[in-house]
């Protein structure tokens, strides 16, 4: 057995997690709890999450229309910060409010230059993206969605244009608060990778249910819902590029090495870099 503990304001909670060298599925050892990103890490993580009541907020809208226009904006190349401030843009102009909005007016609004960190940039595929809001915006408006699961309601939304598997599944992980489906990005193909829970040599674009099932199995033999784990995840992930970056250094090489090892460094990340207490063997 092996222990860590979450310090909190007034006492010491422990976390008693199995021995290292522990499968904690068939050909996955737990690893060492400090050893950034050993399984045992990420289920600290997420733990800790919880005893510290860090509960973290999964929707981006307050109705499904938001939601999917928050989620649509983002991803495929948009960073975070970017595809938020394009949904604040449009929820400003009243973009959801309006059941059948226009793909031209979407597309003017989209184009206009919108503030991110004290800069004035402008979006991106402005065109393209407003070509599939109004699509989505019509299928929502005409169809009722499924709302008694993440997949039902995942596989509801793959028939919106531009809306693919990574995309839909995080829409449905959001809105529904749910645990069938994953979020596979970047960030969690490079953790899956290093921890050896998903399969290196499979690709999102044609493997993204094969893969989506090795990562719920393992949030479940880790004991812990796969959506906290998938949010954990990104996040540490992503705050801690050079860290990530230094790690994946380690993989042999190979095609997976190839295509996810470079990172591009932040000027300044955040302390994530500095608190990970160790690089896995």
């Amino acid at each position: 057995m092996q222990r860590a503990y979450v310090m909190l304001e007034s006492m010491a909670v422990s976390v008693d997690l199995p021995p290292p060298e522990t499968e904690v599925m068939p050909g996955v050892q737990w690893g060492y709890v400090e050893a950034f990103p050993s399984p045992a890490y990420w289920a600290y993580q997420v733990i800790a999450r919880r005893i510290e009541a860090r509960s973290i907020n999964y929707r981006l809208g307050r109705t499904l229309r938001e939601e999917v226009g928050a989620c649509l904006l983002g991803g495929h190349g948009i960073p975070a910060r970017i595809g938020l401030r394009a949904f604040e843009h449009l929820k400003a102009k009243g973009a959801f409010e309006r059941p059948n909005q226009d793909e031209a007016t979407l597309r003017d609004w989209l184009s206009e230059p919108i503030e991110v960190d004290g800069k004035q940039i402008r979006y991106r595929f402005a065109a393209q993206k407003a070509r599939y809001l109004a699509a989505a915006f019509e299928r929502l408006m005409v169809e009722p969605s499924p709302q008694n699961s993440g997949r039902e309601l995942r596989d509801w939304l793959l028939g919106i244009p531009g809306i693919g598997f990574k995309t839909a599944s995080w829409i449905a992980r959001n809105w529904l608060n749910a645990d069938d489906v994953a979020i596979l990005d970047i960030h969690i193909l490079r953790a899956g990778a290093l921890a050896k829970f998903l399969d290196a040599g499979l690709t999102v674009e044609r493997h993204y249910l094969e893969l989506e099932q090795q990562f719920l199995a393992f949030s479940k033999a880790l004991g812990v819902r796969s959506s906290e784990l998938d949010a954990v995840i990104w996040w540490e992930m992503m705050a801690s590029p050079r860290t990530v970056a230094t790690v994946l250094e380690s993989l042999p090489e190979g095609k997976f090495k190839q295509k996810h090892a470079t990172s591009r460094f932040r000027p300044k990340d955040r302390d994530a870099d500095s608190l990970q207490l160790a690089l896995i063997g």
